[in-house]
């Protein structure tokens, strides 16, 4: 008896109907179907790419591009809102803020966010000394300076803080970066800009 039929022999019934006429060096393959559930997955996959490419490609579907278009269109529709109303300095608001301890919160927030361009106290180092009595871009007044945290400066590399910070820790920060003009914080950066008496 050949090896062929003495490995037949270890088949069981229904694997014989499904032997494949080939073997391997003696390894025989069976032709096993796919499980049904797989083919179902497969077939439903087909037709969902073929859904897809007629809804996409020509009914012309909104594209995740388009989608984010429109989304980034409202964002920034949203954001201009944000800053007509609260882009103008108001002194009401500004002189509570001072009230209410915001000189102090405003030296926390300067601590966290502007101390590595400004140094501690306004020395200055990538950003201008703000202890001297020399200003770029404003005229070293609160109403000066609070368009100049909100807004920034990008072409001179100040971020535009009203996407980070709150409406009151923009204030709070002026009321401290008033603090600072004409204390001359020892080590302080070269004057820069125009002089304000």
């Amino acid at each position: 008896m050949s090896d062929n039929n003495n490995n037949d022999l270890h088949l069981e019934e229904g694997e014989k109907k499904i032997l494949m006429d080939h073997n391997y060096d003696g390894i025989h393959e069976l032709d096993n179907p796919l499980p049904s559930w797989w083919k179902f997955l497969f077939y439903i996959g087909i037709a969902f790419g073929v859904f897809y490419f007629i809804l996409y490609q020509i009914m012309g579907a909104p594209s995740l591009r388009d989608e984010f278009k429109t989304d980034w269109a409202q964002i920034q529709t949203m954001q201009e809102k944000f800053n007509a109303a609260n882009g103008a300095f108001d002194a009401a608001k500004y002189e509570a803020i001072v009230k209410a301890d915001g000189v102090k919160k405003g030296e926390a927030v300067f601590a966290t966010n502007c101390v590595p361009c400004h140094k501690e106290k306004g020395a200055g180092d990538i950003g201008p000394n703000l202890s001297d009595e020399y200003w770029i871009n404003t005229k070293g007044t609160p109403e000066t300076n609070y368009p100049i945290v909100f807004n920034g400066v990008p072409d001179k590399g100040m971020p535009t803080w009203s996407a980070t910070l709150s409406n009151d820790e923009i204030y709070q920060v002026v009321s401290y970066v008033q603090t600072l003009h004409n204390t001359h914080t020892p080590g302080g950066k070269e004057p820069q800009g125009n002089k304000v008496e």
